[in-house]
C-alpha cells in the first residue's frame, strides 16, 4: 500500500489538526520547489488568513513547517510526494 500523498500545483493538505495548511505551488525553477503555508485565525463572526511561499532546494528532501517534520519523496513542476503517517 502506498502511503503517499502526491500534490498537484494548487492542491491543499492540512498537515495535522491545530496546524497549518500547505499549498503546492510547484518550481519557479528547475532547482527550487516551492510550498505556500497557509494560516487561518479566527476571530468571532469573522475568519481572515494570510500564506506565504517556501522555497527549497530541489535536492532538500527534509523540511519543518509548522512544527511539522515533512519527508519530499519527489517534487516536479506539477506534482509534491510527501509520505503520510
Amino acid at each position: 500500500m502506498d502511503n503517499s500523498i502526491v500534490l498537484s500545483v494548487d492542491d491543499t493538505y492540512h498537515l495535522r489538526s491545530g496546524k497549518d495548511r500547505i499549498v503546492y505551488a510547484g518550481m519557479p525553477s528547475d532547482k527550487v520547489y516551492s510550498i505556500g503555508r497557509r494560516k487561518r485565525n479566527f476571530v468571532p463572526y469573522a475568519a481572515w488568513g494570510y500564506a506565504w511561499n517556501l522555497f527549497y532546494p530541489r535536492e532538500r528532501s527534509r523540511i519543518r513547517i509548522d512544527g511539522v517534520n515533512i519527508q519530499v519523496e519527489n517534487a516536479t513542476p506539477d506534482e509534491i510526494r510527501l509520505p503520510v503517517e
